[in-house]
This record gives C-alpha cells, sequence and structure tokens, in this order.
C-alpha cells in the first residue's frame, strides 16, 4: 500500500480535503455530488499512476434521491483515475435489492455525457442520469446550456 501512495500529493484538514476532492472531480468531468464524503482528514494523489485516495473521520451513508440508491463509503476510499473514469475503486458500496454492491468503477463517455456509468466486480453495472449527482448549481448551469 506504501508503494502505491510513494511521491503523493497529500493534503489534510476538511477545507483542504474539500477543495481538492471538487477539483478532483472538475478535472476528471464528473458532477461534485458524485462522491459526497464527509468529514474528510486526508486526501491525496499520485500524479504518475493516478491513484487516489480520500480518508474522512467516520463511514459514512448517503441516499440519492434520484437514483432512489443507497451508497456506503468507507473511511477510505480510492481510485484509479483518468479523464471521465474512476476504476479500480475501493470504498464504496451500493445497496440492491437487500445486499451491500461494492462499486468498483464509474465512467462517462465524455465531459458532456448525460450518463454516469457505475460497475460492479462481475464487470456488469447500471447506468443513471448525470443530473442524479449534480449540485444545485451545478444543475442550474446544466439546463441553462441545454436550452
Amino acid at each position: 500500500m506504501a508503494d502505491e501512495r510513494a511521491g503523493a500529493e497529500i493534503v489534510y484538514g476538511a477545507d483542504e480535503c474539500l477543495r481538492h476532492s471538487i477539483e478532483l472531480l472538475d478535472e476528471l468531468g464528473f458532477p461534485r455530488g458524485v462522491l459526497p464524503l464527509k468529514d474528510l482528514v486526508e486526501c491525496g494523489r499520485v500524479r504518475a499512476t493516478g491513484f487516489v485516495w480520500m480518508k474522512q473521520k467516520a463511514p459514512y451513508e448517503h441516499f440519492f434521491e434520484g437514483t432512489n440508491t443507497r451508497v456506503s463509503y468507507a473511511i477510505e476510499v480510492t481510485a484509479y483515475i483518468e479523464k471521465c473514469k474512476m476504476k479500480k475503486m475501493t470504498g464504496v458500496k451500493s445497496k440492491q435489492l437487500l445486499m451491500w454492491v461494492p462499486i468498483v468503477e464509474m465512467s462517462m463517455e465524455d465531459v458532456n455525457s448525460s450518463k454516469i456509468y457505475f460497475k460492479i466486480p462481475v464487470g456488469v453495472g447500471k447506468s443513471f442520469p448525470v443530473t442524479a449527482f449534480m449540485t444545485d448549481e451545478e444543475k442550474k448551469k446544466y439546463i441553462e446550456q441545454t436550452k
């Protein structure tokens, strides 16, 4: 684990981590609400490999009304990133029927895509409207652009 973090840019504290995570989501093309982590204490990124992590004080569950889905975030969420994609994700699970299913990848075709695709370990997944994960500010901007 230490090896994949070698050469990392690391930030600490709630304010710096929030800023870092929003910048990262913007850079990748994802809506800002797709990773609603709470009380972040550490965020890191290894630009050479695309490895990122975000640590929060405690696990957190979030209900996405736009998808009618409950998602659980562990104390640490990790992924390898590239434009419009987070892969080899750990620490994120979605409640499907009565089971918690790990989410291992989320992706969009491009930054203007209207859907986000979430994949589970067996290779299947489901897509949802990008607007379901947007902040109110992003939704307003999106609606204005699509007029």
